[in-house]
């Protein structure tokens, strides 16, 4: 027994010198620099696809939709591999390299003449389509970085938190919160400087040293990260969350022919020992067969647990998956909004043919536009936070102001708001194109200026603030403490979603204007275009899902209150900490 204590002393002490504050400039160095290449790529890319792989404007803006897709997707492959085999350490270690893989190949890409089709002017030549041995190779690191953003993105936040929370530390409430703070304040300084620095240096210096830059940042984040590796406290990979609502499903499954009991039978509902939830809830009652205790020789072993979990699950396990299913109407209703938000592609394309002037002389590249939405964003946030929160606290008697529904529904309003206004100021561009006589000429710069879309880049930014925001908070209150983390996963799979919905609106709305007498609707010329019709169906569809909504959020049955059920029996009422607005872009 003494050697025992002793070994355990050992160790105890050993993980001690491990992780701490020392360890966060390692992490924070991975993430601000992965996300400064990763979001400097995007904002030109479309130009790069254009111009270089001659791609017109619906097909191009279909890849970078698809990329962002996947991209958001990747996320939850990430935490799922984390928490139930590799570990978060080796998740983003793994992302870490696979994205400076994916973004060295994108930087062959421009270095290797063979990997482009030749150059061409397509004014008095027919320029030749790029092979696929040169589309293999440009996917190739689109899909890599995907990857590499995934694994780095679900992990980092956690794998920091991990190295200084210390129950044992009576600070360490407050030591967790100042690194929050500080990881979300890096985030957004990180996508700031991507969306001006990576971006003027592609405008300036061409694709080659616009590449280069993000390549090596890449680089210097994987070898920041790999540098602290000794210091790191790395958590073994548990059992996932997801693995659990995948055997409530199952178990459902495999056991539907059995009938089941009401309410009031004395059936016997599997549960751990502690636990004072022991009969499941009667919504989605098709599931409580997962928990149910057909044959207990046979289901249970000596020690009373579940023999096969893959056939009988927790009470907390279906009632977790009973809470997913509950949201899924109100998830549903971000895909539209996700579609608005990530209509980054054709502004560039706008925004190149206006006059970029601002102030002081300064000329505002195409793709920097975007910054105005992350100002936007951040702003509101902070005032929302310091004092429009305080104000309606006083009139509506609720410490938090508006409620989640309350914040969500706004977001999706002023997202229609938002996408009447693109679609009269691209009205308002196109007519002053053809007035100025540039209507076939997409290489002219038009007298109106480029700040006239700025008001379409705030009000998407006010919108993710509050539906965004409001997602993840409304998660946070209606999920048991074990679904935290699918909270921000439900909002970027909607994203995800919402990108997939994106292409294919674009790819339909392009094959059905082409047979139309007016050409086609989404135009490499944009002068040439109708991106104000694109606009306009946009709204509707916005229009559309915001009366969907209110239907979904008047149906919803759940209160503002997060209820946690743990296996140990306890039951807390929980305060809901207000998220960042960097929270999103993590």
């Amino acid at each position: 027994m003494e050697i025992a204590s002793d070994k355990a002393r050992e160790a105890k002490q050993v993980t001690s010198k491990k992780g701490g504050l020392k360890t966060i400039p390692f992490i924070i160095a991975n993430e601000i620099l992965e996300k400064v290449a990763g979001y400097g790529l995007l904002p030109n890319m479309i130009l790069y696809l254009i111009y270089e792989y001659r791609f017109d404007a619906a097909s191009g803006a279909n890849v970078l939709f698809l990329w962002l897709a996947i991209t958001n997707f990747m996320p939850t492959l990430g935490a799922f591999l984390s928490d139930s085999c590799l570990g978060r350490f080796r998740v983003i270690g793994f992302g870490s390299i696979i994205s400076l893989l994916g973004m060295t190949l994108l930087w062959l890409t421009a270095l290797l003449r063979d990997a482009q089709p030749p150059p061409c002017n397509p004014r008095i030549e027919t320029c030749k389509s790029p092979t696929w041995a040169q589309l293999l190779l440009l996917f190739s690191s689109f899909a890599l970085m995907s990857i590499g953003a995934g694994g780095i993105r679900s992990c980092s936040m956690v794998f920091g938190a991990d190295q200084i929370d210390n129950p044992d530390n009576p600070k360490n409430g407050r030591i967790l919160q100042t690194f929050f703070n500080w990881y979300y304040a890096s985030v957004g300084i990180s996508i700031a400087i991507a969306i001006i620095m990576i971006v003027d240096i592609q405008n300036s210096r061409g694709w080659v040293v616009g590449f280069a830059v993000p390549a090596g940042l890449m680089l210097v984040s994987a070898v920041s990260f790999f540098l602290g590796s000794s210091l790191y406290v790395k958590v073994k990979a548990n059992k996932s969350l997801f693995t659990g609502l995948a055997q409530s499903m199952v178990a459902a499954w495999k056991k539907r022919h059995l009938e089941i009991p009401s309410m009031d039978h004395d059936a016997t509902y599997y549960h751990l020992k502690g636990s004072k939830i022991t009969t499941p809830s009667e919504k989605l009652s098709f599931l409580n067969r997962a928990c149910l205790i057909n044959n207990p020789e046979k289901d249970l072993d000596a020690d009373g647990l579940a023999v096969d979990p893959w056939r009988l699950c927790t009470i907390q396990q279906v009632e977790v998956l009973k809470a997913l299913i509950k949201v899924l109407p109100i998830w549903s209703t971000g895909i539209i909004i996700g579609v608005t938000i990530s209509q980054g592609a054709f502004p560039v394309l706008q925004a190149k043919t206006m006059d970029r002037h601002f102030l002081f002389g300064l000329k505002i590249p195409p793709g920097s536009f975007g910054i105005f939405s992350l100002l936007t964003l951040t702003i509101w946030v902070a005032l929302y936070d310091r004092i429009i929160i305080p104000l309606v606290s006083k009139l509506t008697s609720r410490p938090g102001g508006l409620t989640y529904k309350e914040r969500m529904g706004i977001g999706l309003l002023i997202s229609c708001v938002g996408m009447f206004v693109s679609a009269a100021v691209e009205h308002r561009r196109r007519a002053e194109a053809i007035r100025e006589g540039l209507a076939q000429n997409p290489a002219g710069v038009l007298k109106m200026s480029a700040m006239w879309i700025v008001p379409q880049h705030c009000l998407t930014g006010l919108a993710e603030a509050f539906n965004a925001i409001g997602q993840i908070e409304f998660y946070y209150s209606q999920f048991p403490k074990s679904m935290a983390s699918i909270a921000v996963a439900l909002l970027t799979l909607g994203m995800a979603v919402g990108n997939v919905a994106a292409s294919l609106i674009v790819s339909i709305l392009d094959h059905l204007s082409r047979r139309s007498r007016n050409g086609t609707w989404i135009s490499t010329n944009v002068n040439e275009g109708h991106y104000d019709y694109y606009y306009w169906i946009l709204a509707g569809l916005s229009v559309i899902n915001f009366c969907y909504y209110l239907v979904c959020a008047w149906a919803y049955e759940g209160g503002e209150e997060r209820k946690i059920w743990d296996e140990d029996g306890s039951e807390d009422d929980l305060e809901i900490d207000r998220v960042s607005p960097m929270r999103i872009h993590a």
